[in-house]
């Protein structure tokens, strides 16, 4: 349900405020090619365990924080990143339109994700928070010194010490941002939110080792993307580094991790363990995937 509503509120806003016709295809095309809106569900998710009801404010949150991680994708796919011609089944965006308007789409989506966060409806010292949050986890401290480092350990082996180092920025920085933001809005107290920062820590690593496992095991029918562009860009890898056994170890020990994490916000709210939460129905998902 949310999904939809995510997606709807993005290329309703991309319409309204971009001039240029063959833009506004390239950045809606991105956006409606699928995916799971994995960290905006996230946002709404950790939202949920406090009972906050939902406005179009918390979906501008949600969709802005997709926009920014779907112009990343447009970005990494790029002949000068990653170089991949398919993305979530489909051709990437840079195939589909050229790649000087899939940088522009890129860039579009990143600036117009600030300004319809902007527009959220949202306590102006809540707001301006977010927004530092939102902006560190993407920016040259986050997801993009993340991009750079990882580009830089191409064709060298890197420590698994590194290796986390790397993806905590790459992957983790914008997947953390989505319970930060949470918190920020529901009022959360220190305790449970330094918990589900560490469910999103543990969830990050988590989300990026099963990445790694998919581009060497995974169906690429299912997964919607090539295999093997590790390999072929010789990148150290949760695999390279720990083997396929290994890798799902430590998969698995990260779930456990997150699993943990979330109990104990469970205790402090005075739920039992047992009962489910949309973080449970999430780590439950990651776990089926890998």
């Amino acid at each position: 349900m949310n999904a939809p509503k995510i997606e709807q509120s993005i290329c309703e806003f991309l319409q309204e405020e971009t001039i240029g016709e063959e833009l506004t295809k390239s950045m809606i095309y991105s956006i409606k090619a699928g995916g799971k809106k994995f960290r905006p569900l996230l946002f709404l998710a950790t939202l949920d365990v406090f009972d906050y009801s939902i406005t179009q404010a918390e979906y501008n949150v949600a969709s802005s924080l997709e926009m920014i991680h779907t112009y990343s994708l447009i970005h990494d796919d790029l002949p000068a990143m990653d170089d991949d011609d398919l993305r979530r089944g489909m051709p990437t965006n840079h195939i589909e339109f050229g790649e000087a308007l899939a940088i522009l789409a890129g860039d579009g989506l990143l600036t117009e994700a600030f300004h319809l966060l902007s527009l959220a409806d949202i306590e102006p010292k809540k707001l301006v928070n977010i927004m530092g949050i939102l902006s560190a986890s993407a920016g040259t401290k986050g997801m993009i010194a993340g991009q750079v480092e990882d580009i830089q350990a191409e064709n060298r082996q890197v420590s698994l010490e590194e290796l986390q180092q790397i993806h905590e920025k790459k992957t983790g920085a914008l997947i953390k941002s989505a319970v930060e933001m949470a918190c920020i809005i529901a009022d959360v107290n220190i305790f449970v939110q330094g918990k589900l920062e560490q469910y999103a820590t543990s969830l990050g690593i988590a989300f990026q080792i099963r990445d790694d496992l998919l581009d060497v095991i995974g169906d690429e029918t299912l997964i919607g993307k090539h295999t093997g562009s590790d390999e072929k860009l010789n990148k150290s890898t949760y695999v390279s580094l720990l083997g396929l056994s290994g890798a799902k170890e430590a998969f698995y020990e990260q779930c456990d991790k997150a699993q943990e994490a979330l109990n104990q916000v469970k205790l402090e709210l005075n739920q039992s363990i047992n009962s489910l939460t949309l973080l449970d129905e999430i780590l439950k998902e990651l776990k089926e995937i890998a």
